[in-house]
């Protein structure tokens, strides 16, 4: 007998294989970490095994939503997935759906970010499931949260409800042995069945789809009590039980076995994370003396527990009320509930010698900061020396939120909020009658996303300012993928390309321009130009395209036109090319007293060059 095909996946492409093998058939994403790596697993899996699914990456997350749900109307299997931050986007298109339901299973697969590592929030997306009434899944491993798939796709075609699958991180981004098996064929013709009633539900409808959707959510929470997604391990010392879910049902087991406590406390692992089986919870509870609730990143579980007099958790102070439980975190917890009870564990693990073998390797302690040759360090280069410090600067998210660190980003707060603060900015200013320089800056991913409506805001209401669109021709943060201004679709095809000016000045914009930042004198003369023209008496707002693509995703115009730099002896160890300008490749050489090029790391870009007010920095001889 031939054994089944197996690979050490990711768990994001775990997940896409568990998408793919349930037989789904429209898959959309907007990506962001720690999802991002899910779709491009689906395109892979679609193309090894010759599938038509249709897979894309969307404008943004509520598009993305919309979309999958459509196919599911028709009946056809959907998946739409994003970080926890992009279901705020599609918040509304969830909450709706609750309500019409689907009838083609419809899964929501949004990773969070507890920690948070990458994100603008540590929120939990299990509070939406509770928010929305909608049922969520939370795996605790990657092939776990393969399977998981398979049972959200049942779960929605039995109950015709939006599921969410909600894998943390530490799921997304470990990595496991996944047995592959046959895909699922399913012949589903599209056949969307008009029910103006449901689709299309007016107020008076929508209360009655309320009261469907509790009666869904009492016969999933009825079927959960028995379901094998939640899962006991005994314990005879019913002094302590645990109730855990998620990584921390997987951490909580390894530290328990570090800790020779293995077997010792009953744990109850809850897979359904909402709604939770109460009968289930409820004899558990009532077994132990006490329980501690292990959950992350906040307390859905604690809350929907009915009788918490026997809690430990998050509600009480016991767990951390913000960060991951690490396994460092969760050993400290079992360490101090079990020295309460009287019982030895093993000291600390001795880390003393590892730490000193580390501090004297003298590592040097660097923040993040924008790559060698990136062309959005200068663009802020080049905009910060035409408005300087007074101006104020609305930032977005990408990696040149780094601008940061060239005091070139004031604000951030969600995507699309650098032109709709900066908006609201010069409304406030404009009030008191006084002028001050506003400069946003945006991705031209995170413009298509969310910054097209934002902008045709300010210009309907007279806002003026200067919005720096930095296009880099690509998603970068989160791995390349390719925007609809590039044309390029998610399975490497062609589609129809969204230019990015077009849709400027199809918001009224009278200002654009495009020019390349790496010409930083002519681009700073152009900042000035466009700040010149938000002050004029017909002007307005003023947008500025910095377009040259990301030396990482396409370093061919370096490759065809270095421009080799030297530090002469004029330096003198000002450090002002280190901090206006924050190079990597730039370094101070403590021994010589003056700035000198890690050619290790440099890309040849040249742009240094006017980084030194002392004209320090040169081009190299031939």
């Amino acid at each position: 007998m031939s054994q089944s095909k197996q690979e050490v996946l990711l768990g994001n492409e775990a997940i896409a294989r568990g998408i793919v093998e349930s037989g789904c058939h429209v898959v959309t994403s907007y990506p962001g970490t720690p999802s991002s790596e899910i779709l491009p697993a689906v395109v892979r899996f679609k193309k090894e095994l010759g599938l038509d699914t249709h897979v894309e990456w969307s404008i943004n997350e509520k598009v993305a939503y919309e979309v999958a749900l459509a196919a599911s109307y028709t009946g056809k299997r959907a998946a739409v997935i994003m970080k926890q931050v992009g279901l705020n986007v599609a918040a509304d298109p969830l909450m709706s759906s609750a309500y019409t339901g689907v009838r083609g299973g419809f899964v929501v697969i949004s990773c969070d970010d507890p920690g948070p590592h990458s994100s603008q929030t540590e929120q939990d997306t299990r509070f939406y499931a509770l928010f929305a009434k909608v049922p969520a899944l939370d795996p605790s491993t990657p092939r776990e949260a393969k399977e998981m798939v398979k049972a959200a796709f049942e779960l929605s075609e039995r109950h015709y409800l939006p599921v969410i699958l909600r894998p943390a991180i530490r799921v997304s981004h470990a990595r496991q042995n996944i047995e592959f098996i046959p895909v699922v064929k399913l012949q589903r013709p599209a056949d969307f069945q008009k029910d103006p009633g449901r689709w299309a539900a007016t107020p008076r409808f929508r209360l009655q789809l309320h009261k469907e959707l509790n009666e869904k959510l009492h016969d999933i929470q009825e079927e959960f009590e028995t379901s094998e997604l939640n899962t006991s391990v005994p314990g005879d010392d019913r002094r302590l039980g645990f109730i855990a879910g998620g990584t921390s049902y997987a951490v909580l087991r390894d530290t328990l076995q570090e800790l020779e406590l293995e077997g010792r406390f009953p744990i109850l692992k809850i897979g359904t994370s909402h709604p939770i089986p109460q009968r289930l919870v409820k004899e558990f509870v009532a077994a132990c003396d006490q329980v501690l609730v292990l959950e992350e990143p906040d307390a859905v579980i604690e809350l929907q527990i009915l009788d918490k007099s026997k809690l430990l958790g998050r509600l009480n102070g016991v767990v951390p009320s913000a960060g991951e439980l690490s396994p460092e975190v969760i050993r400290q917890l079992l360490v101090q509930q079990a020295n309460e009870l009287g019982m030895e564990t093993p000291t600390e693990i001795d880390t003393g010698e590892l730490s000193q073998l580390v501090g004297d390797l003298g590592l040097p302690v660097r923040r993040p900061r924008l790559c060698p040759g990136c062309p959005h360090r200068a663009a802020f280069f080049g905009m910060k020396r035409a408005l300087g410090s007074k101006a104020i600067y609305p930032g977005d998210i990408g990696c040149y939120t780094l601008g940061l660190n060239l005091n070139a980003v004031d604000t951030c707060l969600d995507m699309g909020g650098a032109v709709t603060i900066a908006s609201g900015l010069y409304q406030a200013y404009r009030q008191d009658n006084r002028d001050v320089p506003i400069a946003a800056t945006i991705g031209d991913s995170t413009f298509l996303h969310s910054g097209v409506p934002a902008l045709a805001n300010a210009v309907y209401n007279g806002a003026r300012f200067v919005l720096v669109i930095l296009d880099n021709s690509t998603t970068a943060m989160t791995g390349m993928q390719p925007t609809a201004d590039s044309g390029m679709l998610a399975d490497g095809g062609q589609g129809q390309r969204v230019a990015i000016g077009d849709l400027v000045q199809a918001c009224g914009v009278k200002f654009i321009e495009e020019m390349d930042p790496y010409r930083v004198q002519e681009f700073e003369a152009l900042i000035k130009r466009a700040s010149q023209h938000t002050r004029e008496p017909d002007g307005g707002v003023a947008v500025v395209i910095a377009k040259r693509p990301c030396v990482l995703y396409d370093p061919s115009p370096l490759e065809e036109n270095p421009v080799p730099v030297t530090i002469s002896e004029d330096c003198d160890g000002c450090r002002y090319c280190l901090i206006a300008f924050e190079c990597p490749a730039l370094v101070l050489d403590e021994d010589l007293g003056r700035v000198v090029v890690d050619r290790r790391i440099c890309v040849n870009c040249g742009v240094c060059v006017e980084a030194c007010p002392k004209g320090a920095i040169v081009e190299a001889e031939e």
